[in-house]
């Protein structure tokens, strides 16, 4: 199943149409080897490897018991929280950006993948938390088949940016139980400018469109909280007041940290959001007539960020590891 996908990868909104079944540029992943759309080529110009950097193979650098997410999702025993390495986006401000960007991680078979849903389970996780794995579908796919034959019986959740195509979500459309979409901005400058994909509000509303059909009511929509640029938030609440009120819940996040800024320039504020921001928005939630979901409160330090060369790359308080990717399970 792998093979047919990935051979002349279209998985995402940019169709690379890349081989991804050849490793030949994987060792130049971290070298200035690109071209203008973010393609790894090779000294003679074919391209290696497509936006995301990635092989066929599914790389994972983290699992742990995470206590950060919504009501809904942490539960009482916690969400199984698994980080995937890799990225089809290129937000200059990821939090994530040493597995996002940075090539944190290694690869893990379907058994492996199984084995840690199976352990997240035990551990007593109310559900297995896919966090940003748009560029690989088919193999997540392929380990929740294996992980469901070996006993997995918790929920499946879509953690993802919603930059993903319409044959993508229907393959995970009868494995996923409940999807957190990012809804990042519906400004086409925007999000060519700080996301490097300026046709993501398109194909990001078309998706969650899609998600909100497959399980409604079982979608929470969430969306970064950028300072400066409030007009972009304005407008997502108004494209979820009029297209998802009633088949999903809103959640407005807040923690925007200028110090992962790695390369926003002076048009990206080097500041958190600010009191007086954090209010106008919450003041549109009534005027757009928005009332079930949640809210962030207003963070205005980096001490929550994580960093995954550690173990545990939250907070104790936050999560609990269980695997990691320089060791194995914990």
């Amino acid at each position: 199943m792998i093979g047919a996908w990935y051979a002349h990868c279209l998985l995402c909104p940019r169709r690379c149409g890349v081989n991804r079944l050849d490793d030949r540029g994987i060792e130049d992943r971290d070298k200035k080897t690109v071209n203008l759309t973010g393609n790894r080529v090779n000294d003679s110009g074919p391209r290696l490897l497509g936006f995301c950097g990635e092989s066929a193979g599914l790389r994972l650098a983290s699992a742990s018991i995470h206590r950060g997410e919504e009501p809904p999702v942490t539960g009482s025993g916690g969400s199984g929280t698994i980080f995937v390495s890799g990225c089809n986006l290129g937000c200059v401000f990821c939090q994530n950006y040493q597995i996002s960007q940075g090539g944190a991680g290694r690869p893990v078979s379907s058994a492996e993948f199984a084995e840690i849903c199976l352990a997240l389970q035990n551990r007593g996780a109310g559900n297995i938390n896919l966090v940003t794995g748009s560029h690989a579908v088919p193999a997540i796919a392929e380990g929740l088949d294996a992980a469901r034959a070996a006993g997995l019986r918790i929920p499946a959740l879509w953690n993802s940016s919603s930059y993903e195509s319409a044959e993508a979500l229907e393959l995970l459309r009868d494995r996923i139980d409940m999807y957190l979409p990012d809804l990042k901005t519906l400004d086409r400058d925007l999000a060519g400018r700080f996301f490097r994909a300026p046709g993501y509000p398109e194909a990001a509303s078309a998706a969650i469109l899609k998600m909100m059909e497959y399980r409604p009511g079982q979608v929470i929509i969430r969306h970064l909280l950028l300072p400066g640029f409030l007009e972009s938030t304005r407008e997502v609440l108004r494209w979820f007041a009029e297209n998802s009120r009633g088949r999903a819940l809103f959640s407005l996040m807040t923690q925007y940290t200028p110090v992962r800024a790695l390369n926003g320039g002076p048009e990206l504020p080097a500041r958190f959001v600010s009191g007086e921001e954090y209010e106008t928005v919450i003041g549109w939630f009534e005027e757009f007539g928005i009332e079930d979901g949640f809210c962030q409160e207003l963070v205005t330090d980096s001490a929550w960020l994580p960093d995954f060369s550690r173990v545990n790359p939250f907070s104790s308080e936050l999560s609990t590891p269980v695997w990691h990717w320089s060791g194995g399970f914990v």
